[in-house]
């Protein structure tokens, strides 16, 4: 059994851990405002650039004569997996449920005979990813110097990939996030980013749009700055997951620690309370030999 000075020391201990993670709750409460508004304000524009580029889809035949970013290589033999993970910790399950997502799909891949390569963005999660696949990690993009990865980040991610893609190094890549839901629910997402998935032309009624110049064109032009905003935007949902997700594990970890006080303070009493009445027993005994 612990001593005195022992379950003092531990109640002493677990309550500067409470404070910490108290602080910690505090402070991703108020990050998360800021992040939430920010994922939620880039979704219009996401889904009203994909609008245009389905309008703009609907009027040409797809061939290998069309954008390679959206016309594809012809195979899919090869595929790069980007998963987008933060730098920072104490967050719960999010990068672990980001990497589970890469995992699986990674080996679901593999099984049907294809080559599987890692674009990992963000420090959290590259120790797991390389201790199994050793070989694969075909690149890392640092972000440890950023404060809040943002467009410019977006822009050379993109760009990166374009430039892995045209230099044949991939067919297909898969971008991996955590879409944010609210500050309880983090959902990880697979999603296609290239070749471009064809997007739903939108119906207008009888409205006739034409477009200068042709549209095979515009959808050229249009192609990369939608690569990039949709690597933004899940970097936005990913800033707004992890704080959601440190928020609540911060909650626990201040609701564990209370409890955890409790008992440690009832045990102290306990052995106290036992102590004392050992005390007495003893003076007792001695009182009576005298």
């Amino acid at each position: 059994m612990a001593s005195l000075k022992e379950l003092k020391g531990r109640i002493n201990s677990v309550k500067s851990t409470q404070k910490i993670t108290k602080a910690k709750q505090m402070v991703a409460a108020a990050k998360l405002r800021k992040a939430q508004a920010a994922a939620e304000s880039a979704r219009p524009y996401a889904a009203r650039l994909a609008e245009v580029m389905g309008s703009l889809a609907s009027k040409i035949t797809v061939s290998e004569n069309s954008p390679k970013l959206l016309a594809g290589t012809g195979s899919d033999k090869v595929h790069l997996l980007v998963v987008a993970n933060s730098d920072k910790g104490l967050c719960g399950a999010f990068n672990s449920n980001i990497v589970k997502a890469a995992r699986v799909k990674a080996r679901e891949l593999e099984a049907q005979g294809k080559t599987v390569l890692f674009y990992l963005v963000g420090r959290k999660g590259r120790a797991a990813l390389r201790r199994e696949f050793p070989k694969q990690i075909a690149h890392m993009f640092d972000t440890t110097d950023v404060r809040d990865p943002g467009f410019n980040e977006a822009e050379r991610i993109a760009d990166e990939l374009v430039a892995m893609y045209e230099a044949g190094k991939f067919d297909v890549a898969h971008l991996f996030y955590s879409k944010f839901r609210s500050a309880l629910l983090q959902e990880p997402t697979d999603q296609q980013i290239i070749p471009v998935p064809a997007p739903k032309a939108v119906v207008s009624g009888d409205a006739v749009t034409e477009y200068e110049p042709e549209e095979e064109e515009i959808l050229a032009a249009l192609l990369p700055r939608y690569l990039r905003t949709q690597i933004f935007g899940a970097l936005l949902e990913n800033a707004a997951s992890e704080q959601g997700a440190s928020m609540t594990a911060m909650d626990n970890a201040t609701r564990n620690a209370g409890d955890l006080i409790q008992k440690l303070t009832i045990q102290y009493n306990r052995s106290r309370q036992a102590a004392i009445t050992t005390e007495l027993i003893e003076i007792i005994a001695g009182a009576e030999a005298l």
